[in-house]
């Protein structure tokens, strides 16, 4: 079940269409602008790609195509430690307007296009990740249902898309996860999860789909690195990435995480060290704190999974002790959490739980509640846990 729980944290699922497909989309001026701002999502330059998406909406104020990327501005904000209630309300509008506008252009036409379906499916989908966060299983399985249906109908009005297979594909892998009662809902309603079919429809949008071929890797990721423990998978991906999309701060600590799960230590520490001189190049003094907060942080990940957790703690600590709520949230509620595991795994459990609590009180838990619940429910199982890198 915790598998299903990386979807939580992975950026947005930016796919996009296909000038063949999408007839009436005027030529290639528009697509210019959806590929622009997907590239400023990754390298989390937010506000500058919420200008493109507007212009989108302004020329085709009657499709979902801008409407769904806008909600992928909001859902980025989110997976980037952004958890105020204002962006959590921003997305719940933007997601659910995306729905509204591929429904009625759906059901206002005589011969849909593919990608109406393809918006709904996405936008019902992300809707279903929304509604896990909030721990509404149910809610979630039925929308995952709904927009894997959408997404379907698309593949079969276009079989040549290849962006499809990313949604498709993580819902295959996925759902050969679950289990109690979902695992059986999936029995009875839509199919078995399959786990290796999930991850050939992974790679197949990852080598071949134009608009999600990025979000198909950065699946593949962290699926490698976190479930599978393919570590040189993940190396491979992890490092495209992080020289793809160089402003991302998640894709080169990853790349250090891989580093330190395949023993590679000078690797790691070379990452720890361009992670620092990232700090000294930026003009920001805001950009600079948070090259500086990775740095640390993937120090403590290296310290615990070689048992040293005093010297863990001590980095946790100096993160903290700079926190920057209004920049950089993530680094609070993920070294609390970490903070917890170091002691879990001295054997302190009263002391790990403290953290872990601390966390769930949070208003803004960047997304780390969902580990802090599973931490609560169960210590981690040793000092080889993947998701002491997470």
């Amino acid at each position: 079940m915790l598998a299903f729980f990386l979807l939580l944290s992975l950026k947005p699922d930016v796919c996009g269409f296909e000038d063949k497909v999408y007839s009436d989309f005027h030529g290639p001026q528009i697509n210019k602008k959806i590929l622009e701002g997907i590239h400023l999502l990754y390298d989390e330059r937010f506000d500058e790609a919420e200008k493109l998406f507007l212009k989108v909406i302004a020329e085709y104020p009657k499709k979902p195509d801008g409407y769904f990327y806008m909600a992928m501005v909001s859902w980025s904000r989110l997976a980037s430690g952004f958890w105020s209630p204002g962006t959590v309300e921003e997305f719940r509008k933007r997601i659910d307007r995306t729905t509204q506008v591929a429904r009625s252009r759906i059901e206002e036409s005589n011969e849909p296009d593919s990608y109406d379906y393809f918006f709904l499916g996405g936008a019902l989908g992300f809707k279903g990740r929304f509604e896990l966060m909030r721990g509404n299983w149910l809610s979630s399985f039925f929308l995952a249902k709904d927009a894997i249906g959408s997404l379907n109908t698309c593949l079969n009005m276009d079989p040549d898309n290849k962006d499809v297979m990313l949604g498709i594909g993580t819902f295959d892998y996925y759902t050969a996860h679950l289990s109690g009662v979902l695992k059986f809902l999936t029995y009875l309603l839509i199919h078995k999860g399959n786990k290796e079919e999930g991850l050939r429809k992974l790679q197949i949008a990852a080598d071949e789909a134009t608009y999600s071929e990025t979000e198909a890797k950065s699946m593949l990721l962290h699926i490698y690195l976190f479930i599978e423990e393919d570590f040189s998978k993940a190396l491979d991906l992890a490092e495209g990435l992080s020289k793809r999309y160089d402003m991302n701060l998640r894709y080169h600590t990853l790349r250090g995480v891989c580093y330190i799960r395949l023993k590679r230590v000078i690797r790691y520490r070379d990452t720890v060290y361009d992670l620092r001189q990232r700090a000294l190049q930026v003009s920001s003094v805001n950009a600079a704190a948070k090259w500086r907060r990775r740095a640390l942080y993937l120090e403590t990940v290296y310290d615990l999974y070689h048992g040293r957790y005093f010297e863990a703690r001590s980095k946790l600590q100096e993160i903290l002790s700079r926190a920057d709520p209004e920049n950089d949230p993530a680094m609070i509620a993920f070294p609390l959490v970490k903070m917890g595991m170091s002691y879990d795994l001295e054997g302190e459990r009263e002391e790990a739980e403290k953290y872990y609590n601390q966390v769930m009180d949070m208003q803004n838990g960047s997304g780390a509640q969902f580990l802090a619940k599973k931490l609560l429910k169960q210590a981690p199982p040793g000092g080889n846990d993947p998701f002491l890198g997470y």
